[in-house]
């Protein structure tokens, strides 16, 4: 069995611990990073809350009774969430601002990278090179815990975060707004330095062990590698995004000048 005990323990003070405080947490519109609930338990209560968390894009686990108890919070009734520091928005509500400012829309997308030191770096180089928002899935991603936030150096409090039940979904919307969606690949013919990175775009990241999912790989308007002088199997994602990301504002400041 999984030794939950081993893993870093959330603050008390990040924590909503039972049913009737993770209800109302969740109707008064409280950021939640993710809900733990019991998987041998079941009554309307839980039922209700996963209902609801469904609806609101918020994460939940079904996880055994250990994990609940290594929180080490008495009576959480086979229930315990995590407050979150994000508040996560809407990404419609994010496109449509972007674009009434006036500025070209620069999105990232990252898909299955679960490592939050990767995450924070990702997040610190988007922010010191334009990027509006990250896009983010509800299952499948590292948390945007404390950690994350620390490794970020704080930029991940100030991008707009949007997380979404469907990366696919998401695609599909960018796609409606005129942005289109590219996709990094090793493998891939075109360099990124011959793509048009003026143009409205959502940049995919995939995670070093299994890359983009194959569907959102389809799905993506166009596919890209940074070329390397030797061959090697990969880059680290968070230094490969930064590549990319000054690639983007080169052509931008250029274009302006």
């Amino acid at each position: 069995m999984k030794n939950f005990r081993s893993q870093s323990r959330p603050k008390k003070s990040s924590l909503v611990i039972g049913k009737k405080a993770v209800l109302e947490a969740i109707k008064t519109g409280k950021a939640l990073e993710r809900i733990y609930l019991q998987n041998n338990l079941g009554g309307k209560e839980l039922t209700e809350i996963s209902n609801l968390a469904t609806q609101n894009q918020i994460p939940v686990n079904k996880v055994p009774a250990v994990k609940l108890d290594s929180f080490n919070v008495p009576h959480h009734e086979g229930c315990v969430a995590m407050l979150s520091r994000i508040h996560y928005q809407d990404l419609q509500d994010v496109i449509s601002f972007v674009v009434e400012k006036g500025e070209t829309p620069l999105f990232l997308i990252l898909d299955g990278i679960t490592d939050i030191r990767n995450i924070g770096g990702i997040a610190r180089t988007a922010l010191c090179t334009g990027v509006q928002a990250i896009i983010i899935p509800d299952k499948g991603v590292g948390m945007l815990n404390e950690d994350a936030i620390l490794t970020s150096a704080g930029a991940l409090e100030k991008l707009a975060v949007c997380r979404v039940n469907s990366l696919l979904k998401a695609v599909d919307e960018l796609h409606l707004n005129g942005i289109k969606v590219l996709a990094s690949e090793m493998t891939a013919k075109k360099a990124v330095f011959e793509l048009d990175l003026t143009e409205p775009a959502a940049i995919i990241m995939g995670s070093e062990e299994k890359g983009i999912y194959p569907a959102l790989m389809k799905a993506s308007d166009e596919k890209f590698k940074i070329p390397m002088a030797n061959d090697f199997e990969s880059l680290n994602v968070s230094v490969a995004t930064g590549m990319i990301l000054y690639e983007v504002m080169k052509q931008r400041l250029f274009n302006k000048a």
